[in-house]
């Protein structure tokens, strides 16, 4: 009951600060801010989504945890009842058994830490914080504001402490580790293998428990901190870095728990507000829930004073805040795009960050002195080009060389490896063109249309037998229907190669016919775009209504097989068990593609500033970009049998066109979508095509 007690009166002053904080965007949904909306627990049980209700702060590397037992990627299973403790950083959303789970604090009674359990009673969570009361009448609170954070803890009477495990890591992961204790603090640095165990990450720490007390170092990384015995509350405070031990007991915050709680729930909905809807409430919910996992990577791993480490560990200083913590192969398609628009200023130094990936020895997956955990960075080269046809800068002409080096070595060992080879071979190409460089421009172009000889060998043929199977001819989680559509620079040749306008709409159709499409991983994350490119465009707009918000059929998943028995109905819920079987988030891809088809418009093609228009899944939206432009998207004849455009304005005018572009976004204004139940067969649009031919 106290920590019922203590929580909603931190909710009601989290409320009335965040009001406080108010300005010309705040803004709330039948009276709800935002930030309340959020449902953290979304995707946090099973294999539907991979996510965790740990408290996080955006783009921080620190997020604190329950470790539950038995768990999932993260660390947490919503169904678990017995806790292990709480951990401080985890990837959400990625595979390969996750990673991360570093610094694992259990509180306990007695004076043995094994002889504790800790069974769930009472759980409730939001963006910025944490709360769990347990049967033995222990109760955590946890929060976490920039790269710092605390816990607050409720004991009863007698003995009590906390045990530390500084080798506790998810899969077995710790690699190293040095502290150091002096009295109530013990600071030092881990080292463990990221995401799926192929390079390292060091991140340095310092953790204090308020008050007098002494930890006791039991050997073999674990130490034991006793409280004194009238002791009813501790509080614990922690931070990490990049760059030091002192860094990191620098930021350690002392400003209350409830203070700091009210800070990281006041900036999450600050940040949560640059996307206004306008709808109804449990829709609003799911988009709230979802915009908030598409800010929780990369991680800042920026000092105060602009000093950093970079991915070989060396130690660095700038004025631009960088960044670590890549999953870049799966989220270049949704999530870093919708980042490029609503965190304008964050994007840039995360474009800087990727740039210098290839100064200090960009590798697909980590390296071996990571600043950060992180996953994998393939396509990285068209972020870039992405970035700067939007107006972020790009030195290319200083990374150049390595972006030759990396793509140079990329092979054609498999058919989806063909395709996503000649995607970098189109960057680097159009990259040359930037340059000014004409002879390499056209080496690599050419290179890129080489594409063609691997799609007519694999996937011209669609009567073989192995066509819809998993991993056919060594494909990577995916089927030839899947990746044959993978050639999103060159949807005009591609085209052509299918035998024409009309051959291809009818394999698009026998796709989507047959329910191949596979939304539980990225291969064909695109196709339902791709009708766009036709005089079928209709069908884009069915489509991505159908598998954003109604019932669909789902036969794959990421266990590399097709299922036994079909998957029928939505895709994407607000409860634990979101998602398909399988199907991960992959560190905001998944929420952020959701994100963009709410609003009405996505990525036509990553490397160019397009977006495709659908009838957004609500009555308006409204962008709150820099310098105080607003570009709201508003739909006429709004209803949920209404998925199909019978028109555009733009500022009042006619707009002739299927797509729109970052540069008419930025400039701010009305996007008016008028729908209606009955597809437009005939239309006079502009239809945006990619083409790799100048």
């Amino acid at each position: 009951m106290k920590l019922f007690i203590r929580l909603t009166s931190i909710l009601i002053c989290i409320q009335l600060n965040v009001l406080a904080q108010s300005n010309e965007r705040s803004f709330s949904v039948n009276g709800k801010l935002p930030v309340d909306l959020v449902n953290v627990f979304l995707g946090s049980s099973g294999d539907h989504g991979q996510m965790s209700p740990a408290a996080s702060y955006p783009f921080s590397m620190l997020s604190i945890g329950p470790q539950t037992y038995p768990k999932t990627h993260t660390g947490y299973e919503y169904l678990a009842k017995k806790f292990e403790g709480f951990t401080h950083n985890r990837f959400e959303g990625v595979g390969c058994q996750g990673s991360g789970g570093n610094i694992l604090i259990k509180p306990f009674l007695g004076d043995d830490p094994s002889k504790t359990d800790l069974i769930k009673l009472t759980e409730n969570a939001g963006p910025g914080y944490y709360a769990v009361g347990f049967e033995n009448k222990i109760s955590a609170q946890l929060s976490v504001l920039k790269n710092a954070g605390k816990h607050l803890y409720q004991f009863p009477k007698g003995k009590k402490g906390f045990y530390l495990d500084l080798s506790y890591a998810f899969n077995g992961a710790f690699v190293d580790e040095q502290h150091q204790v002096k009295g109530n603090t013990i600071s030092g640095w881990i080292t463990s293998r990221t995401t799926c165990g192929v390079g390292k990450y060091k991140i340095y720490y310092c953790l204090s428990v308020k008050g007098v007390a002494n930890w006791e170092d039991k050997g073999n990384h674990r130490l034991i901190l006793m409280l004194p015995d009238d002791a009813v509350t501790a509080q614990v405070g922690v931070a990490l870095s990049s760059v030091s031990a002192e860094a990191a007991a620098a930021t350690i915050n002392q400003d209350s728990f409830e203070q700091f709680t009210m800070q990281s729930t006041a900036d999450w909905n600050r940040n949560l507000s640059k996307i206004e809807v306008n709808g109804d409430l449990e829709s609003s919910k799911l988009f709230y829930s979802l915009l908030y996992r598409t800010m929780q990577s990369p991680y800042v791993i920026s000092e105060k004073d602009g000093t950093y480490r970079n991915t070989k560990g060396e130690l660095q200083k700038d004025k631009q805040i960088h960044y670590n913590g890549w999953a870049i192969w799966d989220n270049y398609r949704t999530q870093l795009p919708l980042l490029s628009i609503i965190n304008q200023s964050e994007y840039a130094g995360m474009v800087t960050s990727i740039a210098e990936l290839y100064q200090s020895g960009k590798k697909d997956y980590a390296g071996q002195h990571e600043p950060s955990n992180t996953v994998r960075s393939e396509h990285a080269i068209v972020v870039l080009l992405d970035a700067y046809w939007k107006g972020y800068k790009v030195d290319f002409a200083k990374i150049a060389d390595s972006l030759v080096k990396e793509v140079d070595r990329l092979d054609y060992k498999s058919p989806d490896k063909a395709l996503e080879t000649s995607y970098d071979h189109w960057a680097l190409a159009e990259v040359f063109s930037i340059l000014k460089n004409n002879d390499k421009s056209a080496f690599y172009r050419n290179k890129a249309l080489e594409y063609k000889k691997y799609w007519n060998k694999d996937f011209k043929d669609l009567t073989r037998n192995d066509v819809d199977r998993m991993q056919a001819r060594g494909l990577y989680q995916g089927t030839i229907w899947q990746y044959r559509w993978f050639v999103p620079y060159d949807v005009k040749g591609l085209i052509e190669l299918d035998g024409g306008e009309a051959s291809y709409l009818a394999n698009l159709d026998q796709f989507f016919a047959k329910d191949l499409y596979n939304h539980a991983n990225e291969p064909d994350l695109q196709v339902p775009l791709m009708y766009n490119a036709t005089k079928s465009g209709y069908k884009s707009q069915y489509w991505m209504h159908q598998l954003a918000a109604d019932t669909v059929i789902q036969n794959y998943f990421n266990d590399n097989s097709r299922g036994i028995g079909s998957y029928i109905g939505k895709i994407y819920k607000n409860e634990p068990q979101a998602y398909l079987r399988t199907m991960d988030d992959d560190a905001g891809a998944m929420s952020a593609w959701y994100i963009f088809t709410a609003s009405g418009f996505s990525p036509a093609c990553v490397g160019w500033p397009v977006y495709y228009l659908n009838v957004p899944l609500f009555p308006s939206l409204t962008y709150h970009l820099p310098k105080g432009k607003t570009f709201k998207i508003e739909t006429e004849n709004f209803d949920v049998k209404n998925k199909f455009i019978k028109a555009t304005l733009l500022n009042g005018k006619p707009f002739k066109k299927n797509y729109i572009t970052q540069a008419e976004i930025n400039a701010g204004g009305i996007l008016k979508i008028i729908a209606t139940a009955d597809p437009v067969k005939v239309s006079d649009t502009e239809n945006w095509i990619s083409s790799i031919e100048k």
